[in-house]
């Protein structure tokens, strides 16, 4: 993953659920690495809702201090609950009231994505 740094015009917020397993995240990292090899000039962190660290206002706060002026968070859930539904608009509002200088773009999560939909079929299809 990419530390902030104040030339990113805008950053991504990898989004998911947290757990008490320290190996539980390491897909999510896997993705914002991804992300990092394929587009380095973009800022990308994970944070977690709950039982992991950091949480979204600490890393979207880090994200502000150095000058990023837009944040996307995609909500990195397949199904969406109460916690994608209900916890996280709470969250990106209270973001959007402290922070009105910033562009916050709230996703839909990733589980309602036709194309990952796909790959997930394609998945559980192969030999």
């Amino acid at each position: 993953m990419t530390a902030p740094t104040p030339s990113a015009s805008h950053s991504i917020i990898l989004f998911a659920h947290g757990s008490r397993d320290p190996l539980w995240k390491l897909p999510i990292e896997a993705v914002a690495h991804r992300i990092c090899a394929r587009h380095p000039d973009v800022t990308v962190a994970c944070a977690y809702l709950e039982l992991t660290t950091p949480d979204l206002p600490t890393v979207a706060a880090q994200m502000i201090a150095s000058g990023t002026l837009k944040i996307r968070i995609v909500p990195m859930f397949l199904g969406v609950g109460r916690h994608a539904r209900e916890d996280l608009p709470v969250l990106v509002a209270q973001l959007e009231q402290d922070n009105p200088q910033v562009a916050f773009e709230l996703q839909s999560a990733v589980g309602e994505n036709p194309s990952l939909i796909d790959l997930m079929a394609q998945i559980a299809l192969a030999p």
